[in-house]
C-alpha cells in the first residue's frame, strides 16, 4: 500500500505543471485575468469536490459546524487561492522548471520542519542526517535548475 501511495503523490506532482499550463490557456481566453483564471479554476474544482462529496454519500450538513471554527483551520482555502493564483502568475514569468523548483524546494523544507516539531498535531518525525542531506541536495537541484545557466554558461 506504501508504493501505491508512493506513486499516487509522484502522480499528483507530475499534474501541478499540467494544471498550471491549462490554467494559464484559460487566462487567456478570459481578458488575460490571472485572478479570473484562479476564480473559474477554484469554480471548477469546488463543484468536482461537490460532485464527489454527494456521490459518495458525505454528510453535508456537517457543514453548518463551520462557522463555529477558529479561522485559522479555514486558512487552507486561502493558501491553495494564493497558490493558483501565483502559478497562473509566475509559471510565464520564471517558466515552469524555475517555478515547479521553487515550490517544491519551498515545501519539502517547510514539511520537515512542520514534521519535526509535530506542527498542527501531526506525529513527530525525527529530522535525520539523510532527510537533511536530500533537503540540501534539493536546494542544489533548485539552484541549478535556477541560475545553472548563469553559473556554467556554455562557452
Amino acid at each position: 500500500m506504501r508504493y501505491l501511495m508512493t506513486a499516487l503523490a509522484f502522480l499528483i506532482g507530475m499534474f501541478l505543471p499540467l494544471q498550471v499550463a491549462i490554467n494559464n490557456a484559460l487566462k487567456t481566453d478570459i481578458a488575460d485575468s490571472t485572478l479570473l483564471a484562479a476564480l473559474v479554476s477554484f469554480g471548477v474544482g469546488t463543484l468536482t469536490l461537490l460532485l464527489f462529496s454527494v456521490a459518495t454519500g458525505q454528510p453535508l450538513q456537517v457543514l453548518s459546524s463551520l462557522p463555529h471554527l477558529t479561522w485559522w483551520k479555514l486558512a487552507g482555502g486561502t493558501f491553495g487561492a494564493l497558490f493558483v493564483f501565483s502559478s497562473i502568475y509566475l509559471a510565464p514569468r520564471i517558466g515552469f522548471a524555475a517555478m515547479a523548483s521553487l515550490i517544491v524546494t519551498g515545501q519539502i523544507v517547510a514539511s520537515l520542519l512542520m514534521d519535526r516539531a509535530g506542527f498542527l498535531g501531526v506525529p513527530v518525525r525525527d529530522l535525520t542526517m539523510v532527510k537533511l542531506s536530500g533537503a540540501v541536495l534539493l536546494i542544489a537541484g533548485m539552484l541549478l535548475v535556477n541560475f545553472g545557466d548563469r553559473l556554467f554558461p556554455r562557452p
